[in-house]
């Protein structure tokens, strides 16, 4: 068995239910997207909205990073754990952008990207020295630096609410989730006596 299986398997998953949801359009969102409380949320949506995608370019974009991240992050860690942490960074994700909602207007979120961030922030914790070239500008630097400019760019969108229509604050949260759980794993185990 391959080692980025998992990695494969997530990709496929999420072309095969946006290929559903251009079949019925609406119909996935409105039961599987995530949704503010109080306003359509139900607790399967934390997971099952990570499948949905609002666009072609929006799905592309997702998949894209998790095949280029999630590869050498998974053979990293081994598929076990791979999926792990892409599940707790989905479920930080979900949980960061229902806070930021409260109980806000209605509108649905939809997408990987907080799966996406987790694995992202885990391949600059296990690859430090790795460099990372962005596309616009093409300026490559070390991933934590290109993570830590990341994170502190979505901040920034966040709080000042540019680049509306865009959850930065779920993309933060599956940030700190894959960021906990790495750090988790790599504490050193008390020894017993």
């Amino acid at each position: 068995m391959r080692s980025e299986t998992v990695t494969y398997v997530l990709i496929a998953a999420c072309v095969l239910v946006f290929g559903i949801q251009m079949q019925t359009p609406g119909a996935l969102i409105r039961e599987f997207a995530l949704w503010p409380l109080g306003a359509g949320f139900q607790f399967w949506q934390v997971v099952s909205s990570a499948f949905l995608h609002g666009s072609v370019f929006h799905l592309a974009v997702n998949m894209f990073g998790l095949w280029m991240f999630g590869r050498e992050v998974e053979t990293a860690l081994g598929s076990r754990r791979f999926l792990v942490l892409f599940a707790v960074s989905v479920l930080t994700a979900a949980l960061a952008q229902l806070v930021a909602t409260g109980f806000g207007d209605p509108v649905p979120t939809v997408g990987a990207s907080g799966g996406l961030f987790g694995v992202l922030v885990a391949f600059a914790m296990l690859f430090p020295t790795r460099r990372v070239m962005l596309l616009f500008p093409p300026i490559p630097m070390p991933a934590p630096v290109f993570v830590a400019l990341f994170a502190a760019f979505e901040l920034f969108a966040g709080i000042s609410g540019t680049m509306s229509g865009v959850a930065h604050f779920a993309h933060l949260g599956g940030l700190v989730g894959g960021f906990l759980l790495v750090r988790h794993w790599r504490r050193p185990r008390a020894r017993l006596r």
